[in-house]
């Protein structure tokens, strides 16, 4: 292993292998394009749904809706999640990326395929929407894109596991992998089912639309394509989750309260969580009761279990490294105390509770059989998967991108006031935004729907003047969002084309010591027992874990006292 091929980052201490440290600034730089498009389309798609300003004629919304669905769904977050797999592989373990030049032809083949989907959707042949359900056709080239972009993402997960082949065999590091990697791993697991799926439904739909089959089944279709649609947002779990541990680690030096129960939790999303796409499915004919039964009982529990390990977790070991470094008055003097001026843990602070207060509490009820009935298909659908893949991998994978900056691009972060306060704008923004979404979808306000006041049509339907009042809180929160997605979209760009080099461990000191990260420390032994109250390592931790059980029982008995009263007996 040639020591010229890698440089070390001199604050961080990460060993970058040069083509890998390529191949991560081509997918992150192509990512934040792809979030720049999806985020307009956002703009123009909220101002029509806003009733007050209706912006867009219906064919234009549709088009747009389409452009942001995939983008942001699809595009945006695998482009980024690849340069996470080689960097949680390469970086992390400090071992070269197994055969870059193959690297370069999957990241190819995810472009061209990004190119040749969003133009087929500008040429107004593909308002199919993310989910473009059969019989609805589309241009050939929308599902071709979509493929082609599938292969290119395929490649990139075998080159990761081919990666972790090779520090084994060379021994770059003792043990087993680390927690960061091992939850990476979780990811590329999900991944490679999740785009197998895709290739399933995909490749037969492409040649449909082609003309070269004849009928392609709608249920069949839509079975295995959640199995693609909402497994790839999986995906996006397990490698959130595994930015959170990274930044704990980063910003306090934290470690895991436990290494087994958190691999244990990551386990557990590589089993049950992809099952989590039955509730799309709950009032589709053809489907047995005892197959809807299980999957949004018994197999969600242990998918919920496992995200309530990480929701504790987490924030554990922050308290009880903010408890080791002597903030040990009250039971939330470590919270008070952290860096709230540092977007790197702001931004995953604002992701871990706003993934877990919002979309997995408001999950676990779309995802439950009987109260699913109540908001199906409503708006409040994407107020859930706004909470978990907006607020939490989205602003997690923004909050990634303030340190990587300095340690991937060297480049000082432009703006630092900007950066500073970008995470509460999108974090705040996007939280209202999709609490006012989910308010909207309990009052009944539909899913895709462009006129929810159903402007001269035939047959026209009203709703209670607080369904109006949801959708313009939701309109000025999506704004606020907006607003803070652009900043970020400001700084990462100025930052990484425009901004100064980092040359030296004195000036990457200045670019990141009062932005980036608080001073890490080490954890004495036994300092978790000698940190807590009351027997517990991370007492404040765990009040706040009773809160959240607390609030998730309530909106849980809420919505079952609402489903009883849909069908009133007299």
């Amino acid at each position: 292993m040639s020591k010229e091929l890698f440089r070390t980052c001199p604050e961080s201490g990460l060993q970058f292998h040069k083509p890998a440290e390529l191949l991560m600034k081509a997918h992150a730089v192509v990512a934040v394009v792809i979030l720049l498009i999806g985020g307009i389309a956002a703009l123009l798609v909220t101002l029509t749904r806003w009733p007050a300003v209706h912006l867009l004629p219906a064919d234009r919304f549709y088009q747009l809706l389409t452009t942001h669905g995939v983008n942001m769904l699809i595009f945006w977050i695998i482009s980024f999640e690849i340069a996470i797999l080689y960097f949680c592989s390469s970086t992390l373990l400090k071992v070269r990326l197994a055969t870059p030049k193959i690297a370069w032809f999957a990241f190819l083949l995810m472009l061209a395929g990004i190119i040749v989907n969003n133009a087929a959707v500008a040429t107004g042949t593909a308002s199919v929407m993310m989910t473009s359900y059969v019989p609805m056709p589309a241009n050939p080239n929308f599902y071709l894109g979509l493929i082609l972009f599938a292969v290119g993402a395929l490649i990139g997960c075998f080159i990761f596991l081919a990666t972790l082949v090779i520090a084994k065999d060379e021994k770059t590091y003792e043990g087993s992998i680390p927690l960061v990697t091992f939850g990476a791993l979780t990811a590329c697991i999900i991944a490679v089912f999740t785009i197998a799926s895709g290739a399933i439904v995909l490749v037969p739909t492409w040649l449909w639309s082609l003309g070269y089959i004849n009928n392609i089944d709608a249920a069949m279709y839509r079975i295995v394509w959640w199995a693609l649609g909402h497994s790839s947002q999986q995906i996006n779990v397990a490698a959130h989750v595994a930015v959170w541990y990274a930044i704990a680690a980063i910003v306090f030096g934290a470690r895991p309260l436990s290494e087994k129960v958190s691999r244990t939790a990551f386990f557990l999303y590589i089993a049950f969580l992809q099952l989590a796409s039955a509730h799309h499915l709950l009032v589709d004919p053809g489907l047995s009761a005892e197959w809807k039964i299980f999957n949004t009982s018994y197999a969600m529990y242990l998918a919920v279990l496992a995200s309530m390990v990480h929701g504790l977790t987490v924030p554990g070991s922050i308290e009880v490294a903010q408890r080791a470094k002597g903030y040990t008055n009250g039971l939330f003097q470590w919270l008070r105390k952290a860096p709230w001026g540092n977007p790197v843990f702001s931004g995953m602070f604002i992701s871990l509770v706003g993934f877990g207060f919002l979309g997995g509490i408001s999950g676990v009820v779309m995802g439950t059989e009987q109260i699913n009935i109540i908001i199906h298909n409503t708006i409040y659908v994407p107020g859930h998967f706004h909470a978990t893949v907006v607020i939490g991998t989205t602003l997690a994978f923004m909050s990634l991108t303030y340190f990587l900056i300095p340690t991937l691009f060297r480049k000082q972060v432009a703006f630092p006031a900007i950066a500073r306060l970008q995470p509460y704008f999108f974090g705040i923004g996007m939280s209202v935004f999709a609490l006012a979404m989910m308010g909207a979808g309990t009052l009944g306000v539909e899913r895709r729907h462009w006129d929810m006041a159903f402007t001269n049509a035939t047959l026209s339907f009203e709703y209670p003047a607080s369904a109006y009042t949801m959708m313009g809180i939701m309109g000025l929160a999506g704004m606020v969002a907006i607003v803070g997605g652009a900043m970020y979209i400001l700084v990462t760009v100025v930052s990484v084309f425009f901004g100064k080099s980092v040359e030296s461990e004195s000036s990457y000191g200045i670019a990141t010591s009062r932005v980036m990260r608080a001073e890490p420390i080490v954890i004495p032994d036994g300092g978790h027992a000698a940190a807590g109250k009351w027997g517990f390592a991370a007492p404040g931790t765990f009040l706040l874990a009773i809160f959240f059980l607390v609030v998730f029982v309530l909106y849980y008995a809420v919505n079952w006292k609402y489903l009883a009263s849909v069908w009133p007996l007299s």
